[in-house]
């Protein structure tokens, strides 16, 4: 298995970075990192093949981490997933060892390609001692094609089919709207402009990923109603989405 650590200070994003990891075969989640400080422990603490990496933290940024490292002789793997699109991070993160770079938004497919493609290198050169020109030359290839187009961007993040972005970020404006701690799918629909099973939809999936918690309560006649409330990570008010 690939140890990954998360080095993010959106919890939301972390999440679904999280998300979109256990997703993928070989791979192990062993923790997340809000800053470079955290992020030195859970180094320090633990065997970690591979960074999943932000650039825009507080106090240092993730270039710092990276430079870092590699000035202490660190071999261990990053891939940056950043906002950051300029030229200048592009390069110092490349110029640094980073083996891919995804700029946010991304869809999942370019989240597994990279992983994919990770995963079938690592294991390439930790299976083997010597590699033939065939071998090498991927190698190679994989290197020169992140240096020339290291992302491939996309106008809105992953969601289920049916969802929208444009949608999810209402619902969750509604959400932080509300004065009360916990609140039903008819509170949010009398807000929304969609149908009450639609707000049902978004409410499930915000649950699946960690943003709400949900129970169930019974009424006086025994019907239950689901009753969500915003979990800890939620309450930064930024929407759930890369």
């Amino acid at each position: 298995m690939i140890n990954v650590i998360i080095v993010e200070d959106d919890p939301m994003v972390a999440k679904f970075n999280r998300h979109y990891l256990e997703q993928m075969d070989g791979f192990r989640y062993t923790g997340c990192a809000a800053s470079v400080e955290e992020a030195n422990l859970l180094l320090a603490s633990q065997k970690v093949d591979l960074i999943l990496l932000d650039i825009y933290m507080p106090k240092s940024n993730g270039l710092q981490l990276l430079s870092f490292l590699r000035e202490q002789g660190s071999t261990v793997d990053v891939i940056v997933i950043s906002a950051a699109s300029d030229n200048v991070s592009i390069r110092n993160a490349l110029q640094h060892g980073a083996v891919d770079y995804l700029i946010k938004p991304f869809e999942f497919a370019r989240f597994q390609a990279a992983l994919t493609t990770y995963r079938e290198n690592h294991l390439l050169m930790r299976h083997r001692e010597n590699l033939n020109q065939e071998q090498l030359d991927k190698l190679v290839r994989h290197r020169g094609e992140t240096e020339k187009t290291p992302v491939a961007v996309s106008t809105a993040p992953v969601l289920p089919k049916g969802l929208s972005e444009s949608t999810l970020d209402n619902i969750w404006e509604i959400i932080h709207s509300l004065s009360q701690d916990s609140f039903s799918t008819d509170d949010i629909s009398t807000k929304a402009p969609i149908s009450r099973i639609s707000v049902r939809k978004y409410l499930m999936y915000l649950t699946e990923i960690g943003a709400l918690s949900m129970e169930i309560s019974y009424g006086a006649i025994g019907r239950p109603v689901y009753m969500y409330r915003v979990m800890p990570e939620g309450h930064t008010g930024e929407s759930p989405n890369i």
